[in-house]
């Protein structure tokens, strides 16, 4: 397992305690590198959205514990924030919440001409995903997929 994912599953198992104590949900978490600076991110949400309150109270008992198991070795930015509206689904769960909803999907590969994609989420499963476009059903495979996300407009 790469050091990342390593730091990743760890952080997970740590705020998970916290986000069920406060009814929040944990959609991801991540550790990047940035600009030369690593980020260690979790994003986690709510019915009716996250406040800056939630994400402090979240941030500063993830620091605690952090500081308190000291496993990641690099100096690093702790972020704790909503998934915003573009967020990708990632997860089962993502899925399954955004079934019937308009998704945005952008391919790695062109696919008839084209690499980006708007359609009716139907299905999934590990290798494909499906959409319902107005030229009807669209299939592509997860390994094209570069991004997934519910549409918006603005």
């Amino acid at each position: 397992m790469a050091k990342r994912e390593d730091y990743e599953q760890r952080t997970e198992q740590l705020v998970l305690p916290i986000i069920q104590e406060n009814r929040f949900e944990l959609v991801d978490v991540e550790y990047v590198k940035e600009g030369g600076t690593w980020y260690l991110r979790a994003y986690i949400d709510k019915p009716g959205g996250i406040t800056v309150d939630d994400c402090e109270i979240v941030n500063r008992a993830l620091s605690d514990l952090l500081d308190q198991e000291d496993f990641i070795e690099d100096s690093y930015i702790l972020e704790v924030s909503s998934p915003g509206l573009g967020r990708p689904l990632k997860k089962e769960k993502d899925f399954v919440r955004s079934r019937g909803e308009e998704v945005e999907i952008r391919t790695y590969r062109m696919v008839d001409g084209q690499k980006e994609f708007r359609g009716v989420l139907k299905a999934w499963d590990k290798e494909t995903v499906t959409i319902e476009t107005e030229e009807g059903e669209q299939v592509f495979s997860r390994d094209n997929i570069a991004l997934i996300r519910l549409a918006f407009d603005f």
